[in-house]
């Protein structure tokens, strides 16, 4: 019995892992690059999020190799910050833009990033492990029109319902 509990974990655990079919991680990723503070443009919504406008993520190394992720959102409704911290670490390899993060002890989710601006990592189209999961992250709080136009087009091919995105507000 405790056998098939335990494979029943592990399967469970690695189903969150995944990505969507259609998505493939960007190659040649630069972690040093990527850390820092990123806005929230664009997503599917999530119980987690919803409700929640100028959403960031601040993303910086960890001593262990692995990365602290911290992010914040405000609640009009509640009229406070709310905050979520958690840990990412490299699935595969480190120059893939493939990480599992956690927010919850031990339970991990896909952080698949299948676009980036790589001159300049200005911006970066985000997916979970399936495609209930979609973000568009940008360094600043706003991007020109053609990015998002990228966004919707690339995410729409990869089988994301673009219609539902919600666009974040950044006052």
């Amino acid at each position: 019995m405790k056998k098939v509990l335990l494979t029943l974990c592990v399967l469970l655990l690695s189903g969150c892992l995944g990505m969507p079919e259609l998505v493939k991680p960007v190659a040649n990723f630069e972690l040093n690059n990527y850390l820092g503070k990123w806005y929230e443009i664009a997503r599917l919504d999530h119980s987690f999020e919803k409700g929640l406008n100028r959403v960031s993520a601040e993303y910086s190394l960890k001593s262990d190799g692995g990365v602290n992720v911290l992010n914040r959102g405000f609640s009009e409704a509640d009229n406070k910050w709310q905050e979520a911290q958690g840990k990412a670490y490299f699935v595969d390899s480190n120059n893939q833009g493939y990480l599992k993060v956690s927010f919850f002890g031990p339970f991990y989710g896909s952080y698949v990033i299948f676009e980036l601006d790589h001159k300049g990592y200005q911006y970066a189209f985000v997916s979970g492990p399936n495609s209930d999961y979609l973000w568009l992250l940008a360094r600043t709080p706003s991007v020109a029109p053609e990015i998002i136009q990228k966004f919707i087009s690339m995410s729409k091919e990869r089988g994301f319902n673009t219609n539902n995105l919600i666009y974040v507000q950044h006052d």
